[in-house]
């Protein structure tokens, strides 16, 4: 059967589910339900709320929350405003949000309550704020969210929207140390969206999708819209806690379900979980990274229904291959050890340095053509230039091809570490520790990891006549980047390997961690 998915644009998503099914629950968040009429009527008044703070179309609009049903209002409601949605990742250093903040010139600002002292700290920092509204919580000075909302026109405000419009930007790390902004046009998101709907089981508005994952990551946002897609039930989670994750598939009967595999890690670890009733899920995605044969084996066990990995980047509008239920085989195969095919809307090569495709079996980079590459990152041309070219965007992960089509990664162009789901940059956690007083030189590298999949580890030479300890350097981190990129270990040596030319040779440095290991990394 295939799904028809009747809308093309964000805009248009609670547009059309208002008028076919308004007393259909779009939201539940801790316990507060927001029917599809209801979350028509409030998109149209954050729309119109946006133009009389004068934003123009293609103005940014940034939130700073945990995952909440707010967060969907302000989505569909910038995007009737024509303005665009910057998703700011919470788990950032004060610094470092005032980086993105700056960065998306950003006019408008909805905050919750537990990131007042944040942007306290940062308010004579944000250049282009004009306006601060609260998202949950009172503040002095910052108008409440309800209050701003329910005093706007309900009217539809009626401007076009058009498939080229960006519709929601989310910053992902960057090698130089600063974020980037990725660009999310309709096009991008409607071309994944009845894709995903069509190849990933099937989905109605009788379903129950149940978002657990950042907001301000697309596994996240991403797959909350899929669902709202589709005018289902959509049961937000504001932050994996696992014992609330178990208690709420079966009250709201949830049928969908996307989690990175070192929550359902948690969640299996969680007392308690054997003797809930998981009847209701169909589907379990999952996502950054692959899942080791025994967690899967005891995740069938445990949730009993089809397990998905999903490939991709946030440049890519999320995943560009899956790998369905029917390849997951509980006594394991090959196979499993891919992120499976490439979807209908994706193109992907494997190429050597000079672009040219590669066989199967042999390892190059993974490239790829499709409607879902992003428009390109914020204010960044070189950048963009950089990673799409003609047309096809190189993803710096290395991998290769068997002869069915599947795809395997192998390992990384790139020097990035992938830590619970969460992307880490060496460059960054670097340039944080050189900043110690007793760092001559310094190394990151990510390293195994059971529960992370790969931990952060810092290699450290220390300045002459010191002696620093990985206590010290692990707390001088944790005050200027964000907890998730602080080294879990610090080691010490007296110099660091380089070739001829000074690069440091980061594989020569990983070896040892990795010897006996397949260093298996999405």
């Amino acid at each position: 059967m295939t799904t028809e998915v009747a809308v093309h644009t964000v805009a248009d998503v609670t547009r059309h589910y208002a008028a076919r099914q308004p007393d259909h629950v779009a939201l539940v968040f801790e316990g507060r339900e927001t029917t599809y009429g209801e979350l028509g009527q409030r998109a149209h008044r954050v729309a119109n709320g946006l133009i009389s703070e004068g934003c123009k179309p293609e103005s940014r609009i940034a939130i700073l929350d945990k995952n909440s049903d707010r967060f969907f209002e302000v989505l569909f409601g910038s995007a009737q405003a024509r303005s665009v949605l910057v998703a700011v990742n919470w788990r950032l250093a004060p610094p470092e949000v005032a980086y993105v903040i700056n960065d998306a010139l950003a006019e408008v600002l909805f905050v919750g309550e537990e990131f007042f002292p944040v942007i306290e700290r940062i308010r004579g920092e944000l250049k282009t704020v004009r306006k601060i509204i609260a998202v949950s919580g009172s503040h002095p000075e910052w108008e409440s969210y309800e209050a701003w909302r329910d005093r706007q026109s309900a009217e539809d405000p009626g401007l076009p929207s058009t498939p080229d419009d960006v519709a929601i930007q989310l910053y992902t790390s960057g090698t130089t140390g600063h974020p980037k902004g990725v660009q999310l046009t309709n096009r991008n998101l409607f071309t994944l969206v009845p894709t995903a709907l069509n190849e990933w089981g099937t989905w109605s508005p009788a379903d129950v999708n149940l978002v657990a994952m950042p907001l301000f990551h697309i596994a996240g946002s991403g797959w909350g819209l899929l669902g709202l897609c589709v005018g289902a039930k959509t049961v937000v989670v504001r932050e994996v806690v696992p014992p609330t994750i178990i208690e709420l598939i079966p009250k709201y009967r949830v049928t969908k379900a996307f989690f990175v595999p070192a929550v359902l890690l948690f969640l299996l670890q969680t007392p308690g979980v054997q003797e809930a009733d998981f009847s209701s899920l169909e589907l379990i995605a999952y996502g950054a990274s692959p899942i080791p044969l025994d967690l899967l084996r005891d995740s069938l066990a445990t949730f009993k229904c089809g397990f998905m990995q999903l490939y991709g980047l946030t440049e890519t509008t999320g995943a560009v291959t899956a790998l369905h239920p029917e390849d997951h085989d509980p006594n394991g195969t090959p196979r499993m050890r891919s992120c499976g095919r490439p979807l209908s809307s994706a193109e992907i090569r494997v190429v050597d340095p000079e672009g040219n495709e590669l066989p199967p079996g042999q390892v190059g980079e993974i490239i790829v053509r499709s409607p879902q590459v992003m428009k390109g990152y914020w204010n960044l041309p070189d950048a963009t230039a950089q990673a799409i070219r003609d047309g096809w965007f190189y993803t710096g992960d290395a991998g290769y091809f068997d002869e069915d089509g599947y795809l395997y990664i192998h390992d990384r162009v790139k020097d990035m570490i992938v830590s619970g789901g969460e992307n880490v940059y060496p460059a960054e956690v670097e340039s944080a520790l050189f900043g110690h007083p007793a760092v001559a030189d310094v190394a990151v590298i990510g390293v195994p990891d059971d529960r992370w999949g790969e931990a952060v580890k810092a290699i450290v030479v220390p300045k002459p006549g010191t002696n620093p300890t990985a206590e010290e350097l692990i707390a001088f981190a944790r005050e200027r980047i964000a907890g998730y990129k602080v080294p879990k270990s610090v080691d010490f040596v007296s110099e660091l390997p380089r070739n001829p030319s000074g690069k440091i040779l980061k594989r020569e440095l990983r070896e040892p961690y990795w010897a006996g290991r397949e260093r298996r990394v999405n």
